[in-house]
């Protein structure tokens, strides 16, 4: 038995494809192409390793699942149930984490946009900490703090200094003289977290460095300008795929960020982090159909850019369901039916020499962002199945429910 795309839950036996142990045939043969398919027991699986990983280096950690990777109802259940928290940037998200009774102090809010409504039901529900990337920001907060009688914590995201990063707070001695005043004026904030996030898709051991570095420094100056010390280190995400991103990799990453914790000999009580991708990217499929082909190697997918967006960087994988008995080794570049020549979802990606119309074709780590990252093009929004064991269910349907969105 095979595994197609390193995934232990996406398997070929003989001439059969299974997804967990659900016979592709058994879903396929009544439903209509494109559809995605979620694997909910590869989602666990992530979330236990990942858990393992960092609990066993750090005291005290604790993870905050990306809700803006993929905020389908039922994938956020599963990281709820699994005991894992929730990071959210957007009002419907905070309020689906609500609705799915989030334990507060397992949810941090923030963004770059934050709403007087969104503050304000952050601090009613006393959310543990809302992140701050605009330091204007925390005056907004306190005041709607103090209307309300309560002291809200903060996390400051700290801007990481990458190339071209525009996120985030720039330190410098204007900014540090403005968060004295203002810390020293809001009574209705506390704060304890710095956050620095790099990029999406670092598996660089020395940019994570350069990061926690930074990130390190930074908090130093902070706690020794405002005479405070901050509790809590939010390293972010940007963790790959989990096929990618395997187990000696993440234990290489966790035993990083603690050596270099301790040659700071930082005192911090709670280490964060905030995977998206890994916990769910691996664990969404995408199943097409061949429309159409030409003699110079390109082959057209009933999907595009529309719904497997180039912003969501997947690292994406292509298997040929309808032909098992070629090996992959013609170059072959995958369009898709956006009426224009930018929608191209590989090129020259090694596949099978014999490709037909109506083969149908698996895309393998479509399960973060792309939902979230898809422009609704006009055509109709595919099915999604979310697989347990032998057993699968249909968790969206786009001609009862018309949209996934929150």
């Amino acid at each position: 038995m095979n595994f197609l795309a390193g995934n232990p839950f996406i398997k070929q036996d003989k001439n059969e494809f299974f997804f967990e142990e659900v016979n592709f045939i058994d879903l396929d043969v009544n439903t209509k192409t494109p559809y995605f398919i979620f694997l909910e027991n590869r989602i666990r699986e992530n979330i236990k390793m990942f858990n393992q990983m960092f609990s066993s280096h750090f005291n005290k950690y604790q993870g905050f699942y990306s809700f803006k990777a993929n905020y389908l109802l039922e994938i956020c259940k599963i990281i709820k149930e699994e005991g894992f928290g929730a990071e959210i940037i957007s009002l419907p998200e905070l309020e689906l984490a609500l609705k799915l009774k989030f334990p507060p102090d397992k949810i941090i809010a923030g963004g770059p946009y934050l709403t007087d409504e969104l503050i304000s039901k952050c601090i009613e529900n006393k959310i543990r900490e809302i992140v701050v990337y605009n330091i204007h920001d925390l005056e907004r907060i306190n005041e709607i703090a103090n209307n309300l009688n309560i002291t809200q914590k903060i996390c400051l995201r700290i801007n990481s200094g990458k190339y071209d990063a525009r996120l985030g707070l720039n330190i410098s001695e204007i900014t540090i003289k403005d968060m004295t005043r203002i810390f020293s004026n809001c009574k209705n904030l506390e704060l304890t977290t710095v956050l620095s996030h790099f990029s999406t898709q670092m598996n660089s051991i020395e940019l994570l460095k350069k990061n926690c570095i930074s990130l390190l420094d930074t908090l130093i100056e902070i706690q020794n300008n405002l005479g405070i010390e901050i509790k809590n280190i939010n390293f972010g995400g940007g963790f790959p795929e989990a096929v990618v991103f395997k187990k000696e990799r993440i234990e290489e990453y966790a035993l990083t960020i603690k050596k270099l914790l301790d040659e700071y000999k930082t005192s911090h009580s709670t280490v964060y982090f905030e995977p998206g991708r890994y916990i769910i990217g691996d664990a969404g499929l995408l199943i097409s159909k061949v429309i159409y082909t030409q003699n110079d190697g390109w082959i057209f997918l009933n999907v595009g850019n529309h719904i497997v967006p180039k912003f969501a960087r997947c690292t994406l994988r292509f298997y040929n369901l309808s032909n098992v008995k070629e090996t992959y080794n013609k170059k072959t570049s995958i369009a898709g039916i956006v009426p224009t020549d930018q929608d191209v979802l590989a090129k020259d990606y090694f596949f099978t020499p014999s490709v037909n119309i109506g083969d149908k074709v698996l895309i393998a780590n479509v399960g973060a962002y792309c939902l979230t990252f898809s422009n609704r093009f006009p055509y109709t929004l595919p099915e999604i199945f979310l697989i347990n064991g032998n057993k699968y269910k249909k968790i969206f349907n786009p001609i009862e429910q018309h949209d996934f969105s929150i």
